[in-house]
């Protein structure tokens, strides 16, 4: 069973529990300003394990973040014990994709959320562009969220039906990833997470990525270079010249706790120096 007295102490969370959208949009926010997104344990080659026990005991217990997976599967895990009626989803990333009808394998997750009847896009892991606040599954319509305007746009002459999902930065619309309706098991996330753990083509086992969204902020991080796109200001980057200060970053503006033990923190240092090409 999971824990949510300790979930909800983790993301500060202390609202009602009744399964409305109010406390949907409230636990979507909290989740993604509290339990950042990040990509430490393929990096350094440390295991990802999507069983609910090591999803608490890492991003609930243990002051750490994750990948998509990982995100959604508990938020998916929490959302059913408050009641709603949940759909586990998974996706085709075209985010940085110069053609939006590329068909690339499903590496991500998302949710599909019944809300008193109606319908709503969930999703805690897309990083950089994760959604804070969840979106009603109604197409080709601009919809607010607590930071960037998202949509959903249908995708035609595909079978079964298909559709993008949409944020607008700056002024242009860029795709995230397509998907479909078709419900995932435990199990159809396990193979893609083998993946994305493993092998040398996944961007995972190459580059150090965190993202967090704050109330009036978003933090990212792409190897050594640490970028703050405010809401209603200019966004700033700029670049971490050591290890130390890349795990300062990690602490305290993504707020992770790192593992501590010193076989732990060595291959982390490690793998901070070769992907960032800092010195030890």
């Amino acid at each position: 069973m999971l824990d949510l007295d300790a979930y909800f102490a983790r993301v500060g969370y202390t609202g009602s529990r009744d399964p409305t959208l109010d406390t949907l949009r409230a636990l979507h926010a909290k989740h993604a300003a509290a339990i950042p997104f990040e990509n430490l344990n393929p990096l350094t080659g440390w295991p990802v394990r999507l069983d609910l026990q090591s999803l608490e005991n890492k991003l609930v217990r243990g002051g750490r973040g994750g990948y998509c997976f990982e995100q959604n599967l508990l938020f998916s895990r929490v959302l059913r014990t408050l009641g709603y009626g949940v759909t586990d989803l998974a996706a085709r990333v075209l985010w940085r994709s110069r053609n939006d009808d590329d068909v690339r394998p499903r590496t991500h997750m998302l949710l599909l959320v019944d809300v008193q009847g109606v319908k709503h896009i969930a999703d805690v892991g897309f990083g950089g562009q994760s959604l804070t606040g969840p979106l009603r599954f109604v197409p080709d319509v601009e919809q607010a969220t607590p930071h960037e305007p998202f949509r959903l746009l249908r995708i035609g002459g595909t079978e079964p039906e298909e559709y993008k999902l949409q944020s607008l930065v700056g002024k242009v619309w860029k795709t995230l990833y397509r998907f479909d309706l078709q419900p995932q098991l435990d199990g159809d996330y396990e193979l893609p997470n083998h993946y994305l753990c493993t092998s040398e083509q996944s961007h995972f086992r190459s580059t150090l990525t965190a993202a967090r969204a704050l109330p009036d902020r978003r933090y990212g991080l792409a190897n050594n270079f640490l970028s703050t796109h405010h809401l209603h200001a200019p966004s700033e980057r700029r670049a971490l010249k050591s290890v130390a200060e890349v795990r300062e970053a990690l602490t305290d503006v993504f707020g992770l706790t790192l593992p501590d033990g010193a076989h732990a923190r060595e291959q982390l240092d490690a793998a901070i120096a070769r992907v960032c090409e800092l010195p030890r």
